[in-house]
């Protein structure tokens, strides 16, 4: 008997080691502690048996019933577990947001910005401070102090934006350019005066070319001494540093502003044969900037004596410099809020402009 309990035990582990699945170790079980199964079969032939056998065979087949139940339900946990983890690994659904890149990789400075950090960059180098003033001026700073009488005609040129008047019947302004705030450092810096103005200002135009909130940056130098050698010199070296290139030639063209005189208009050689205009090569001229002597008058009232200082001044459109160095088209998708323009011509905002890495390397 023990002969056959020991080959019986064997075989059903065996049988219990090769089912692959829950329906085969069921099969299993049933062929062996089922009803009609090879160790109930066992369990039943004891009644048939002596005492003395039933002693011995007893206690032996109740083992085999007890371990091979124990080998099924240890079967069939490991059987259970390798289907949950192949269903697990089936339905595996990563509910996790992929890392988002970092605000410098993202993030773009405004061209209007990036130029105006290479031109700030350009004169400190060139020793000059850069000024501010505010956006809403009064008449007195934006015409007056400049040199624009009241009813003076050059007034109408500028469509201003104006406020309605205060209760002193006082109507202030949008500033028409940075100008104001020339009068307004000549009136708290003492000479000599060397500063840059950049800064928003505001017309009552629209076009490709025209926006009615544009930027523009001026210049001023005050001393005992200042010429038009010394502007033609501060503009060749700002033009030169700004488009990055070896040399450029200007030409000088007579003009009228209120607050110069003598007025000129800056042209500067460039090439348009092809498809962008290339400073300091060509037969070609483009108009870059307006310039001039500071007029006395100006000079005078903002509380300095004419008679002692003069100096020159030049004006500039930001937006219109940004679009002739990176070839924008159109000047009014600056103000569009169009991210796809600004991820294609905006800077990456670690990218600082100086002049010993290149101001747009």
């Amino acid at each position: 008997m023990s002969d056959t309990i020991a080959d019986l035990s064997a075989s059903l582990l065996r049988d219990i080691a090769a089912a692959d699945s829950e329906t085969a170790l069921e099969a299993v079980r049933v062929s062996a502690l089922g009803k009609k199964g090879s160790i109930s079969a066992l369990l039943a032939s004891l009644g048939k048996m002596s005492p003395e056998e039933r002693k011995t065979a007893g206690p032996a087949i109740n083992g085999l019933k007890t371990e091979i139940g124990a080998q099924i339900e240890a079967r069939r946990d490991a059987l259970r577990a390798q289907a949950l983890e192949k269903r697990l690994a089936a339905e595996t659904l990563d509910v996790t947001l992929p890392l988002r890149p970092a605000p410098s990789a993202t993030g773009r400075i405004h061209p209007v910005s990036q130029v105006i950090d290479e031109i700030t960059a350009i004169f400190s180098d060139m020793g000059f401070a850069i000024a501010e003033g505010p956006d809403i001026e009064t008449d007195y700073y934006n015409f007056t102090a400049l040199n624009f009488p009241e009813g003076h005609p050059a007034r109408e040129m500028h469509d201003t934006f104006f406020f309605a008047p205060d209760e002193t019947g006082t109507r202030k302004l949008l500033r028409t350019h940075t100008s104001p705030v020339q009068i307004r450092t000549m009136e708290t810096v003492a000479p000599p005066i060397r500063v840059v103005m950049p800064g928003r200002t505001y017309r009552n135009d629209s076009d490709q070319t025209h926006t009615p909130m544009f930027h523009q940056v001026e210049g001023l130098v005050i001393d005992k001494s200042s010429h038009i050698g010394q502007l033609r010199w501060v503009l060749e070296e700002f033009l030169k540093a700004f488009f990055e290139v070896e040399s450029v030639t200007l030409r000088f063209r007579p003009s009228f502003f209120p607050f110069t005189e003598p007025s000129m208009e800056v042209d500067v050689q460039c090439d348009r044969s092809g498809n962008e205009v290339r400073i300091g090569e060509g037969s070609d001229w483009l108009e870059i900037l307006g310039c001039g002597m500071v007029h006395p008058n100006v000079i005078a009232n903002a509380g300095l004596d004419p008679d002692v200082y003069q100096g020159f001044a030049w004006g500039m459109g930001i937006d219109r410099i940004a679009m002739l160095k990176y070839g924008m088209a159109d000047l009014r998708a600056f103000f569009d809020a169009d991210v796809r323009w600004i991820e294609h011509y905006g800077f990456r905002p670690l990218d600082l402009p100086t002049l010993f890495g290149g101001l747009s390397s």
